[in-house]
């Protein structure tokens, strides 16, 4: 070996600065000098990159990587999330205006109410099932963009082809050409909202995201009611093309956020101006579509049956999410008897979205806690932000109580405005059981988020799709009073699933295979505020 010379002591003291030798300067050789400045200057290299090398080989994340969607501008995160969030809540609307539509075309298409509710509820709804299905995990596998683009796209033209084809199929096909397309913002987006937000950021958005989505179903019976009265029920799906195709356009301004997807490109683009290449760290590369079809897309359904915390919640989501599609067939009729007439009926819906805003308080409660948390140093639990939980279950089951007693014929002079106080309960159980259940699945299951919210809409999809079949059935049969009551008893059963949550959530996500993996792989891969535990 050739020694070091005198005149190197200072290399040589820069490497044991480095903790790479020690004090012993006759074992240091040129060579490893050599060796060590090719490896700083391949660190600086894929720090230009914003990426780092794993001990195993593989690409990853720099922490303050601009390229990482969680390190973009605020504006730029705005934009995405704003659009995204828009879309949810248009599409969220056409689809619970279904009924009036429905009610509308009765007469014209010589249907039987029935078959008018499958045609334009329910097959909207089937067709959100198989949709939410797929395009989750495709998104997660092959980026999320181009899956928003083209199912937008596809939701505007299927909105014309079933107005301008006004039968039985037509409105069957288009309704579910819709329903599938729609999936994707009802769905997608909460992965992308993980993809965007660190935990604790998520506590805001996911407030804005089910806010977005509980405006949109409560606005949707308004919306489909008036338009139908006075334009006729064509111009919901007219002004849902032309809306659409708006989107479509915004769209086009996005950018791609999932981040094995910006990954891999960051890794091709190294390797085209620098001649390197390593594989990439990523929880969900798949290389083909074939792979894709055995394994991704049987996930959500793997994760709904293995998993109880997706099964627990996409249940109670679901029925709480059902129940506004059947209060879009039952409440009209409700307020008939209290003395509404005409389009006037939808506005019944009003004091749900009332109630979305008080939700705001527990995101101020939740804020605080993973504030003092994060002071103390102490990872963030799912468990912690779900308090809200805890109080909409009961407020669920309260509303629907107050709501099934002060209406005809049991109690036929009491004023309207009494039983929408219930209701007002009602708007805020539902807000909040879709932003207290979505963002714990969201941090429970990270880099799975999308395909556990698969699960989630699966049923919540087949549930909204049969509610209002049995809707008028239930209210001619029991009454106003019974089958409120009925409605009131189901939701009373959450009230103890809340609180099982908080004692038994955090044993059961870490006996979880997904929860803990993906716990694994979120520590590995952060690059801003995710510790959790």
């Amino acid at each position: 070996m050739n020694l070091l010379e005198k005149g190197d002591d200072k290399d040589i003291e820069a490497l044991s600065g480095l903790g790479i030798v020690s004090d012993d300067k006759s074992t240091i050789t040129k060579s490893t000098i050599v060796e060590v400045e090719l490896d700083l200057e391949l660190e600086e290299t894929l720090k230009k990159f914003g990426l780092r090398l794993e001990s195993d080989g593989c690409l990853n994340w720099q922490m303050d990587a601009s390229a990482h969607p969680r390190n973009w501008s605020v504006s730029r995160r705005a934009f995405n999330t704003s659009v995204l969030l828009a879309l949810d809540l248009y599409t969220t609307a056409i689809s619970t205006s279904g009924p009036s539509m429905a009610q509308a075309a009765m007469k014209e298409m010589d249907l039987g109410h029935i078959k008018s509710l499958i045609a334009f509820s329910s097959m909207y709804q089937f067709g959100q099932a198989l949709g939410g299905v797929v395009f989750p995990p495709y998104s997660e596998c092959f980026g999320r963009k181009a899956v928003y683009i083209a199912t937008t796209l596809i939701y505007c033209l299927a909105c014309v082809l079933t107005a301008e084809v006004p039968t039985m199929t037509g409105v069957c096909v288009g309704r579910f050409i819709c329903g599938i397309m729609s999936a994707v913002p009802s769905v997608v987006v909460e992965g992308s909202i993980e993809d965007l937000f660190n935990m604790k950021s998520r506590v805001w958005i996911i407030f804005l995201w089910a806010c977005a989505t509980t405006a949109g179903l409560v606005l949707g019976p308004i919306y489909g009611a008036y338009i139908s009265a006075y334009c006729g029920w064509k111009w919901v799906l007219f002004t849902g093309a032309i809306v659409t195709g708006v989107f479509t356009l915004l769209l086009l301004f996005i950018r791609e956020s999932r981040p094995s997807r910006l990954l891999a490109q960051q890794a091709a683009r190294l390797q085209h101006e620098k001649g390197l290449s390593y594989p990439i760290h990523s929880a969900d590369a798949t290389p083909n579509l074939a792979t894709f079809s055995r394994i991704a897309l049987i996930r959500p359904l793997r994760l709904f049956f293995t998993e109880p915390i997706v099964f627990v919640c996409s249940l109670m989501m679901a029925v709480s999410w059902a129940l506004i599609y059947l209060f879009a067939e039952s409440l009209p009729s409700v307020y008939a008897s209290l003395g509404f007439t005409g389009p006037s009926t939808s506005l019944a819906f009003i004091p749900l979205l009332l109630g979305i805003p008080l939700s705001i308080l527990f995101r101020i409660h939740d804020q605080r806690v993973l504030g003092r948390r994060e002071c103390a140093n102490l990872a963030l639990n799912p468990e912690q932000k779900l308090t809200g939980f805890v109080i909409a279950a009961p407020a669920l089951a309260v509303g629907l109580w107050i709501f099934a007693w002060t209406v005809p014929p049991a109690v036929p002079h009491l004023h309207w405005a009494v039983s929408m106080i219930g209701l007002v309960l009602v708007g805020f159980a539902t807000n909040e059981f879709a932003c207290t259940l979505s963002g714990y699945l969201a941090d429970s299951y990270t880099i799975y988020a999308s395909s556990a919210f698969a699960a989630l809409a699966f049923l919540r999809a087949i549930l909204a799709g049969v509610f209002p079949l049995f809707a008028p059935r239930m209210y001619s049969a029991m009454g106003q009073n019974l089958a409120s009551t009925v409605l009131a008893a189901v939701a009373t059963c959450f009230c103890g699933a809340a609180l099982l949550f908080m004692k038994y959530g955090k044993t059961v996500r870490q006996k979880s295979k997904f929860a803990g993996h993906s716990l694994v792989v979120n520590r590995a891969t952060q690059v801003k505020g995710d510790n959790v535990e």
